[in-house]
């Protein structure tokens, strides 16, 4: 029942950007008398679509929350549907703020895309282990998620901002920087919404492949033995984990083992399967990429700078500006100050040098730079949207690269 209200909450969103769209392209038509009724009456509609689905989204995580007993954070699935609905909270009151339709068709699709990400990890409900079970949960993960929505909105208007002030006709080396620099995002989001498709296609076809590793445990009375780990995949393995030995493997256009091995150098847990998504994710991101390219003929950061023509480039500059001065306090509480006291509490130490807790303050020092350089040198137009921009690329690495890749206290079950 209350992934019905999810899937519901997905479709919504999708149509309500579709509505964003035609608020913009709309206007230029010579139909409509009057482009700014026109563009503020279909950007209230879908700002009215993007509440129902929120709604929508927030009754199914209530629901999960009663379901489990408690706040439906602790995974990879469950913390990114969540993140993914503090996106839309974070672009409705933006909105409310300068009510741009515009910023709809850049920050929806960032939440569409976190969710669907959300998707291709197990969906069941999981105990809280002895470390998750504090109060401190909702209060740190919910903070930290909330701010980091309000750098995905800085983020979208960071990528407006850069789509339509770039020069993609230019020549120069610094127009070429330019352009490679905005294609380049595009393409990360790209890469992320291929890697979906693959894991949906691919789960679709039933492809299953094992492997089966020794590993080093420790049981009763601190005694160390070593136990058959099995890695599964759920997309072709490319390259298969370390002295693994193989399971079972459905052929794969032909293949029936996997020509490479992981390095002996990657550690962590699955770091074969890891290293093989992460080879799946590129290939399908550049083969996306290139049909999209084939399609529109000229490079994609060109074919959105038409849907930008009537904004104010300060207009925009502001929006993003603004998401971030709101996001960095909420996520100084949540990620830093909450997180100290909680892990005082559950391991006894402020501070540990954990991957996940060094990447955290990277993401704050780069946020606190953002505003020094902003306030203090004058860092706005394209400066600043560049800094936008790349600081919820190293977002997003802390979500998932971390999560994903490097082993350590913080790594979500499910990853």
């Amino acid at each position: 029942m209350s992934s019905s209200f999810l899937l519901g909450a997905f479709i919504v969103y999708a149509v309500a950007l579709l509505v964003f769209v035609v608020a913009i392209t709309g206007k230029s038509s010579v139909m409509v008398t009057d482009p700014v009724a026109y563009g503020k009456r279909w950007g209230n509609i879908g700002l009215v679509l993007t509440i129902i689905g929120f709604i929508s989204q927030l009754t199914y995580f209530f629901k999960r929350w009663a379901e489990a007993g408690h706040i439906p954070t602790s995974n990879m699935f469950e913390f990114m549907t969540f993140l993914g609905m503090m996106i839309v909270l974070a672009f409705i009151i933006v909105f409310l703020l300068y009510r741009t339709a515009v910023l709809g068709v850049f920050a929806l699709p960032v939440a569409i895309i976190v969710i669907a990400y959300a998707s291709v990890f197990p969906r069941e409900v999981q105990p809280l282990i002895p470390a998750l079970q504090s109060y401190w949960l909702k209060i740190h993960v919910t903070t930290a998620a909330f701010g980091e929505a309000f750098f995905a909105v800085g983020f979208a208007a960071g990528l407006m901002y850069l789509i339509q002030s770039v020069n993609f006709k230019g020549t120069s080396k610094g127009d070429r920087k330019e352009q490679r620099g905005v294609e380049f995002t595009i393409f990360t989001l790209v890469m992320i919404l291929a890697f979906v498709i693959a894991i949906f296609s691919f789960n679709a076809a039933g492809y299953h492949a094992r492997f089966a590793n020794d590993v080093m445990v420790t049981g009763k009375d601190n005694v160390e033995q070593v136990v058959k780990q099995n890695v599964d995949y759920v997309l072709p393995p490319i390259v298969k984990p370390y002295q693994g030995e193989q399971v079972e493997m459905k052929p794969f256009l032909g293949m029936t083992e996997p020509p490479f091995e992981a390095p002996s150098w990657m550690k962590g847990a699955n770091a074969g399967r890891k290293f093989n998504t992460v080879i799946w994710s590129v290939f399908c991101g550049a083969v996306l990429y290139g049909l999209l390219r084939l399609i529109a003929r000229k490079p994609l950061g060109a074919t959105l700078q038409p849907l930008l023509s009537g904004m104010d480039p300060d207009d925009v500059d502001e929006i993003g500006y603004r998401a971030i001065a709101i996001g960095y306090p909420i996520f100084t509480l949540g990620a830093l100050v909450f997180a100290m006291i909680w892990a005082a509490e559950a391991w006894g130490r402020f501070w540990g040098w954990d991957p996940k807790e060094v990447w955290a303050l990277i993401v704050w020092l780069f946020y606190a730079a953002y505003l020094h350089l902003r306030l203090s040198r004058g860092w706005q137009g394209k400066k600043s949207a560049w800094l936008s921009v790349i600081g919820f690329l190293v977002v997003m690495f802390t979500l998932i690269g971390v999560n994903l890749v490097i082993a350590g206290l913080h790594s979500y079950s499910g990853a």
